[in-house]
C-alpha cells in the first residue's frame, strides 16, 4: 500500500464506517495518547521497565499503526498530501545532512 492509498483508505472508513473526522484538536489528543502507548511498550520492551499484566498483551506493531492511522487522518485532515511532503522532507535532509552524520564522531 503506497502512502497515498493508506490516505483514500483513511479517509473511506471514516466517511463510511467511523461517521466522520474527529477535530484536529482531538486527533492531535489521540495522538499523544498513541505516542505514549508506543513508548510504554518500547521501555519496557527494549528498556529497563518492567511488564505490566495490563500492558502484556500490548503489540508493538499494533500500536504503531495506530499512530500512523492518527497522522493520516490529520493529513487528510488538513489537506496535505503526505508522499508529497515526505519527498520534501527527504530532500531537505539530503541537503542538511550531507554530510553531517558522516563527520560526526559519536556515529563512528
Amino acid at each position: 500500500m503506497t502512502i497515498k492509498e493508506a490516505q483514500e483508505r483513511v479517509d473511506q472508513w471514516i466517511n463510511t464506517t467511523g461517521v466522520r473526522y474527529f477535530s484536529e484538536l482531538t486527533n492531535m489528543a489521540i495522538l499523544t495518547e498513541e505516542v505514549g502507548e508506543v513508548a510504554r511498550i518500547i521501555s519496557r520492551q527494549y528498556g529497563d521497565q518492567s511488564f505490566k499484566e495490563s500492558d502484556s498483551k500490548k503489540e508493538l506493531a499494533d500500536e504503531l499503526a495506530d499512530v500512523c492511522w492518527v497522522v493520516l487522518c490529520l493529513a487528510n485532515q488538513t489537506g496535505i498530501d503526505l508522499t508529497v511532503a515526505l519527498e520534501k522532507n527527504f530532500d531537505k535532509k539530503n541537503v542538511r545532512d550531507a554530510n553531517r552524520h558522516k563527520d560526526n564522531e559519536k556515529l563512528r
